[in-house]
């Protein structure tokens, strides 16, 4: 009823080796490296951020490039990509960066792109911002201008134009 056209008798005829095949030779020297005129250098991955501890008080300014997280006291000024002030933490002095999230004190100017509040924030000065969020139950004694650069990326150091403060005015 069925028929096999193979006998079961009989023995197959010989395949190569995948590696003999000409295929395969054929695409074996196209996978060598070849030497890019210009190398593209690998991607660094990002550094875990910086925590100053509890225990920690820092007299005087604090500038990475890098995302810093303090629990500890800072008395100066603060420059970071990202800065988390967490609950124990105290910040005396004027903060810049790109996202700031505040769940602990700070006395002084804040200056970020993007600026949280959290319910446990204590906030005592004026915040520049592109964009805020301040949650329910957070404390905030001062003012708040929104600015489309808040951190001084291009000629104006995030005083909207126009702006200035008796103080400022005073100095200059």
């Amino acid at each position: 009823m069925f028929s096999s056209k193979i006998k079961p008798h009989e023995p197959e005829a010989p395949t190569a080796p995948p590696f003999e095949s000409p295929v395969h030779a054929t695409i074996a020297p196209l996978a060598e490296p070849r030497p890019s005129p210009s190398p593209i250098p690998a991607a660094k991955p990002k550094p875990a951020a910086s925590v100053l501890s509890s225990d920690l008080t820092i007299q005087g300014n604090v500038l990475t490039s890098g995302d810093i997280q303090i629990e500890g006291i800072v008395e100066g000024d603060i420059r970071a990509h990202t800065l988390v002030v967490g609950e124990t933490a105290t910040v005396k002095g004027e903060v810049i960066a790109e996202e700031v999230v505040v769940h602990g004190r700070v006395a002084g100017r804040l200056r970020g792109l993007k600026v949280r509040l959290s319910t446990s924030a204590r906030c005592e000065g004026d915040i520049v911002h592109k964009t805020i969020a301040i949650e329910s139950g957070a404390h905030f004694e001062g003012s708040v201008q929104r600015h489309d650069d808040p951190i001084g990326k291009g000629k104006e150091s995030g005083r909207a134009s126009g702006a200035s403060t008796p103080a400022m005015t005073a100095a200059e």
